[in-house]
């Protein structure tokens, strides 16, 4: 396929009249097909219609995220929010029809069994008695993002936005550190009113949804939403107790060893992210620079990664300046019909610049390997299994880094097992609260900064805030965008981060072997629930007992030579 400049990349707006007929007429051949070939056939059909429609909601998304206060592209984002529901109705027709054609065992076996329990979840995640509930939902989410996407700072003389200011809070003076958080702190508790509004509009409607669907609360269907098909709440609980009991005493350690090594009494949540007392460790180049070691390392890297980021690069699939107006956070997305990914990001001249070139690039380079997987639901893993590929590609990468930080490269590397460490117990806190969240909706806006501060008197005991607004009183939660627009996401992080280290211990011992298991997995994509897919690379799921006993030696070994 010859791919176009991402600028001359075009999908044509779809009339909801125009593709229901569309889905209507392939219902109508589906209930006169005589074979499986003509059941395939008819499939196949469906997937262009599905690949077009996933291309146009893509560039729709991201031009939106591009530019949150260009109004062209908040009109076409509310267009295709208002439509959606419509879509995943006629969508979940379609899958249902193949869920209960009498030729299932045969497709079963040409496809697998994969994409009909994604079907199964998607048809009981939806009816169109929720349509309402949805779009609402959409437009309460989308103005969570337009919110902090707005918000302006003015600092040490600078006018910033959220992602500028974030480089201040990770600034070599700790006194500089502690403003940068007082100031983005005091934003949030400015606009706390509008804040809790807006999630406490959301956990109503999603819990509404749930019951109109049968469901008791959101949990449920949020699981569903999730494609959970391998595992559920019990091993969710199961990893919580390993957390606590093998990881937070760790990371408490860590903390009182940081306390040491930058010479202060008590680390403040300020230091949490400074490992040393020459600071953090920062890229030695601009953006520009910055591309250009990057093609080096995948270059050296190999496996198809070097050809696969000079296309990205030639192509125009990355957007990683932060401007004003420009949505905060990364992502990667991707074009179906075009067959490339896009990778989205806010640079701001700390290590996050580097590891960006690592995380979302190990997602465009699964999704580019997995392009022509047979079906389009495969492209795509369910989001533990694709966060696999994002964190493991930053483990991986680890003997390049010295093109970005050079004689800093070690202390990056300290400072990256420390971090993904220390992320484990705060990602299974976020998970943890949402659970208390949809298991009590009609919670107050305290009741949930109280549920928060549990969480981190539970997963994060060493955090301390001083005296900065917001946060003291349990709002630290109300900045994981996750929380707000992707209910549930965030225990995928702690899933992918624990194969993410065990992909760190297979690439000291053998990095031929373990870029190998790293390529196959990419290239798999979603054609396999989680737990299939950690082991069909040879990882250790994470809900087996004593999962995380070699990755934890292994960390304190190697941090104790690196101290």
């Amino acid at each position: 396929m010859n791919v176009p400049a991402f600028n001359e990349m075009t999908a044509e707006r779809p009339a909801l009249e125009d593709v229901t007929a569309a889905i209507k007429g392939l219902e109508k051949k589906l209930d006169g097909a005589k074979t499986p070939d003509d059941e395939i056939g008819i499939l196949r059909d469906w997937e262009d219609q599905r690949r077009k429609l996933r291309t146009w909601s893509s560039l729709v998304g991201l031009r939106f995220n591009q530019d949150t206060r260009n109004a062209d592209a908040r009109k076409d984002r509310d267009y295709r929010d208002q439509i959606q529901p419509k879509l995943t109705q006629l969508d979940n027709e379609m899958k249902a029809k193949f869920l209960n054609s009498p030729n299932r065992e045969a497709f079963e076996k040409k496809f697998g069994p994969q994409a009909f329990a994604l079907w199964n979840c998607d048809e009981k995640a939806f009816s169109p008695d929720i349509e309402d509930e949805q779009v609402r939902i959409s437009k309460l989410s989308s103005e969570y993002t337009e919110l902090l996407s707005g918000a302006e700072f003015e600092f040490r003389g600078e006018k910033l936005n959220m992602p500028g200011l974030a480089k201040y809070q990770m600034d070599d003076d700790r006194e500089t550190r502690q403003a940068a958080w007082q100031k983005r702190w005091e934003w949030f508790a400015a606009n706390r009113e509008a804040l809790d509004r807006i999630f406490h509009e959301l956990t109503q409607l999603r819990h509404t949804s749930a019951t109109k669907l049968g469901f008791e609360n959101f949990i449920e269907l949020g699981y569903l939403r999730m494609h959970r098909v391998d595992y559920g709440l019990s091993d969710i609980q199961a990893l919580r107790k390993q957390i606590i009991e093998e990881v937070v005493p760790l990371c408490s350690e860590l903390i009182k060893h940081q306390a040491g090594e930058l010479g202060i009494d008590k680390v403040m949540a300020w230091d949490e992210s400074i490992h040393d007392a020459k600071g953090s460790p920062r890229p030695h180049g601009d953006h520009d620079w910055m591309v250009e070691r990057a093609k080096e390392m995948f270059d050296e890297v190999g496996h198809g990664l070097g050809e696969f980021f000079r296309l990205m690069c030639d192509k125009g699939l990355l957007d990683l300046k932060t401007r004003d107006g420009k949505s905060g956070g990364g992502f990667c997305t991707s074009f179906p019909t075009y067959g490339v990914p896009f990778v989205f990001a806010n640079f701001n001249g700390t290590d996050h610049d580097a590891r960006v070139f690592t995380h979302e690039m190990g997602h465009a380079f699964q999704n580019y390997s997995s392009r022509n997987q047979k079906l389009i639901d495969y492209t795509w893993p369910t989001y533990e299994s694709a966060e696999i590929h994002s964190m493991s590609l930053e483990f991986i990468t680890w003997p390049w880094v010295e093109k970005f930080f050079e004689e800093d490269a070690g202390r990056f590397r300290r400072s990256h097992l420390i971090g993904a460490l220390l992320f484990l117990p705060y990602g299974t806190a976020v998970d943890h609260f949402q659970h208390l969240v949809y298991e009590k909706p009609d919670a107050t806006p305290a009741e949930r900064f109280g549920m928060w501060k549990e969480m981190e008197r539970t997963y994060l005991p060493w955090r301390d805030f001083g005296d900065v607004p917001h946060v003291t009183e349990g709002g630290f939660w109300q900045a994981q965008r996750h929380i707000y627009g992707m209910p549930f996401y965030y225990i995928d992080y702690v899933l992918a981060q624990i194969c993410a280290l065990q992909f760190w211990v297979k690439a000291d011992t053998d990095r031929q072997a373990a870029m190998k298991d790293y390529v196959a997995l990419c290239q798999r994509g979603g054609e396999a629930p989680f737990q299939d897919l950690v082991k069909s690379a040879g990882l250790t799921s994470p809900f087996e007992p004593g999962c995380l006993e070699d990755v934890l030696q292994k960390a304190r070994d190697w941090l104790g030579a690196h101290g």
